[in-house]
């Protein structure tokens, strides 16, 4: 049998060696970064049924663990419009996704693994968002559709996508990922 190590730095990468046919072959893979993403109300997201809402942060309320990861190609995006990335919800695996339904687009949840988006051979772009951080908060922009926003509004409302960047609704989140 061929020995193996396996090294996990939290929440960046995974180091794996295999000893093969007299040396070692060493692959490294990028894992998810985990946390809570909270707006400027303190309203963290929860998941509904297949929806995510947001309610007020609270001792009884349990807020979903978000999980992200850069694309691998970001050469292949627009450049200077943030860092693309997937985004996605852990316990149940899903990930936010935008769609057109009759010229609208909508933000919507689908159960996906995160990192099977991350491995695919080019960017799922329906999956992947600008972001772009500005001091302690982060925007998500739509990369399949330029301009359009995540957004929050009232409490127990469901996230969704605005093209009005900070004027009616809120598009700046907190992004508390662990170290």
């Amino acid at each position: 049998m061929c020995p193996k190590l396996t090294c996990h730095c939290p929440h960046r990468f995974r180091l794996t060696q295999h000893h093969n046919e007299g040396h070692w072959e060493t692959r490294v893979s990028f894992m998810p970064q985990t946390g809570e993403v909270s707006d400027l109300y303190q309203q963290v997201w929860i998941l509904q049924g297949e929806t995510l809402v947001i309610v007020p942060r609270s001792s009884n309320v349990t807020s979903v663990t978000v999980a992200i990861i850069p694309c691998k190609y970001p050469e292949s995006l627009e450049q200077d419009r943030g860092v693309p990335i997937y985004l996605g919800i852990q316990d149940p695996d899903m990930c936010l996704f935008c769609e057109d339904v009759e010229g609208q687009p909508i933000l919507r949840l689908k159960e996906q693994k995160i990192l099977d988006l991350y491995h695919q051979a080019e960017p799922v772009r329906p999956f992947l968002f600008y972001r772009v951080q500005a001091g302690s908060t982060s925007t998500f922009e739509s990369v399949a559709f330029p301009g359009w926003f995540i957004a929050s509004s009232k409490r127990g409302q469901p996230l969704f996508l605005t093209s009005d960047l900070g004027k009616v609704y809120n598009t700046n989140f907190n992004l508390d990922l662990k170290a």
